[in-house]
C-alpha cells in the first residue's frame, strides 16, 4: 500500500487499528514509534529557521488532510504526534499523514 497516494478520510465512530496492522505500517516508516495511543517521531534540524519551514510546510499538509498532530516546536527540532482521537487510538489516517510528513524531507 502506497500511503502517499492515499488521502486520510473522516473517522467518526470507527475503531482504532488491529495491532498487527499498526505493526505492518510502522515497518514503513523508519524512525516513527507507538508511544500509548499515539504515533511520534522526533525530526532534528539545524537551527530554527529549518525547524520552522519544515513545521509549516506539515501545517499544510495537515490542513489539506483534515488531520492535525500535536507538535512540539524547539529551535533545532520538532516533536510529531499523530494519533485519531475520534477513534481512541491509530487509523489508517495517523500513518498517511506520517508519510508524508516523511515526504516533507525527501524521504519515501
Amino acid at each position: 500500500m502506497n500511503l502517499l497516494e492515499l488521502s486520510c478520510a473522516p473517522q467518526h465512530g470507527a475503531a482504532p487499528l488491529a495491532e498487527q496492522t499498526v505493526k505492518q505500517l510502522l515497518a514503513g516508516l523508519p524512525g516513527w514509534e507507538i508511544q500509548g495511543i499515539e504515533l511520534v517521531k522526533t525530526f532534528p534540524f539545524g537551527n530554527f529557521h529549518d525547524t520552522m519551514a519544515f513545521v509549516n510546510a506539515l501545517a499544510w499538509i495537515a490542513h489539506r488532510e483534515d488531520h492535525h498532530p500535536d507538535m512540539s516546536v524547539h529551535y533545532n527540532r520538532a516533536v510529531v504526534r499523530f494519533s485519531t482521537h475520534d477513534a481512541g487510538g491509530l487509523t489508517l489516517n495517523d500513518f498517511i499523514c506520517a508519510a508524508k510528513t516523511e515526504a516533507l524531507l525527501g524521504r519515501p
